[in-house]
């Protein structure tokens, strides 16, 4: 079931902690996905092949707002949109984040891989100070050509993007 993967973060702090005991490496990423397209799949395909369990953050639809993609976005709820990311079978968990950024989360959770695009450089990724001192590592995953919600979105509104 969908909503069964979608978590709390109190929850998730549990799961991690027993992933940890286990031995399995946590694999941590986060993003809107607003507008869910191939590069977000192949994204989260790659971040999977990480580790042993990938969890998505998802921002909130205030979150979202935050970051200025454009006065009307996030276009779809953070729920769907967690619901979304969460049918995916590459995906294990997924949470909603209300804050600007991650950080207070990976900060909690301390994932053994923090992955973010390839937009990202390693020293801009939000929480990579804290994965590193951890003993974890951050990854950078190339992005994938062709695919943006933000060139998605003009184009259907007859904008060339």
């Amino acid at each position: 079931m969908i909503d069964a993967k979608i978590k709390t973060v109190a929850e998730l702090s549990d799961i991690v902690e027993r992933l940890k005991t286990q031995g399995k490496q946590v694999v941590f990423t986060n993003g809107c996905f607003d507008l869910l397209h191939v590069g977000h799949i192949r994204y989260l395909e790659q971040a999977r092949q990480l580790g042993g369990c990938l969890i998505v953050a998802v921002n909130s639809d205030r979150s979202a707002k935050s970051l200025q993609k454009g006065a009307d976005r996030p276009l779809v709820g953070e729920r769907d949109r967690a619901q979304l990311v969460a049918a995916l079978a590459s995906v294990d968990y997924v949470t909603i984040f209300d804050e600007p950024t991650p950080l207070a989360l990976i900060e909690t959770l301390l994932p053994a891989v923090l992955v973010k695009g390839g937009d990202w450089r390693p020293e801009q990724i939000v929480g990579r100070e804290a994965v590193e001192a951890h003993g974890g590592r951050v990854v950078s995953v190339p992005l994938v050509e062709g695919y943006s919600t933000t060139a998605l979105v003009a184009r259907l509104r007859g904008v060339q993007g």
